[in-house]
């Protein structure tokens, strides 16, 4: 059950801002500071006493979509890719607050990126830190699970241009409340990690980026030492920015709504587990960018695939056994 439950562990996992990176600034960019689909298979329940690490690796392959998409003689639309690596550690000290587990999440992302013609940029560089604090409640022996955090993201990442939007890095702190609801139980994960990303102003031009909401579902079996099962995910922006003297008052009006569905597999090795999963975006569509040319939409929006892949082990923990069962980190 512990393996099972400790799925919670890697807290809100960061990660890319292929959205950003497409439009290189804040007007007409749609953004978020999370990639969709990271933390998928992350249920509610809390690890062990210990310090844990967990290595992620993605790869988002997509294009531009959307009425203000660009298109490219013949019709091609904007490629844009991302490669993802990310280090992360969580700590669990064993402090209980409110008949809750305590832990705190950080996770250092780098990115590499490019977007195609007729845009042509390559950025590549560390994103904005993560840190998170999460309090996990296991309601009695119904199975079900409560986790409520606070993650935020630290403008540590690579910033280049007037903007500070030249490259992967934001410059603005990012706020991500986050409530996840997990029953599990006789090898279920049935799991709703919904979260929000709430925008401080850009240092540099006052410009704030209106706020992101996310909501991730799994459902997946283990049998044995084998995880298997559907998972999807949301992603939409659901309030408006605010723009700023640097643009004269202009601002981007544009929204967006993602859909996408995929499957996961993982496999507990004893020492250390693995799991893969991948994601089709169904639907991605954008509207509302009339902020540039009047009677024009500008609106746009990514629409692709993604491939995940993340190791998971214990460093240390107080009571190790000498063949330790560890969780898996999905996040």
């Amino acid at each position: 059950m512990k393996k099972r439950n400790a799925a919670v562990a890697a807290g809100v996992l960061t990660l890319s801002t292929v959205a950003t990176v497409a439009n290189a600034f804040e007007f007409g960019s749609s953004g978020w500071a999370q990639k969709p689909g990271i933390v998928l298979g992350a249920a509610a329940a809390a690890p062990p006493p210990g310090l844990y690490g967990f290595d992620q690796m993605f790869t988002y392959q997509s294009k531009l979509v959307g009425p203000g998409a660009p298109v490219n003689p013949g019709g091609a639309a904007t490629g844009v890719k991302a490669d993802v690596f990310a280090q992360g550690l969580l700590w669990v000290p064993g402090w209980n607050f409110l008949g809750a587990s305590y832990n705190v999440v950080g996770v250092v992302p780098f990115i590499s990126a490019s977007v195609g013609p007729p845009i042509d940029i390559n950025p590549s560089g560390l994103h904005n830190m993560f840190l998170a604090n999460e309090l996990s409640w296991r309601l009695g022996d119904s199975g079900f699970f409560v986790k409520a955090g606070l993650g935020m993201y630290v403008p540590t990442g690579t910033l280049q241009g007037p903007a500070g939007l030249s490259n992967v890095g934001n410059p603005w702190w990012t706020f991500q409340p986050n409530l996840v609801v997990s029953y599990l139980k006789d090898g279920w994960n049935l799991t709703v990690n919904v979260f929000d990303e709430i925008n401080t102003a850009n240092s540099r031009t006052n410009y704030r980026s209106g706020d992101v909401l996310h909501a991730e579902f799994t459902a997946t079996k283990t049998i044995g030492k084998w995880t298997f099962g559907p998972v999807a995910y949301y992603a939409g922006q659901i309030t408006d920015d605010r723009s700023s003297a640097f643009y004269g008052g202009a601002i981007n009006v544009n929204r967006y709504n993602i859909w996408a569905a995929g499957g996961m597999v993982g496999y507990d090795f004893g020492p250390a587990s693995i799991s893969v999963w991948g994601t089709q975006e169904l639907s991605s569509t954008a509207s509302g960018g009339t902020a540039g040319p009047p009677g024009i939409d500008t609106a746009s929006i990514t629409k692709g695939f993604s491939v995940f892949a993340q190791l998971n082990y214990r460093i240390w923990a107080p009571d190790a056994p000498a063949s330790p069962a560890l969780p898996r980190f999905h996040k």
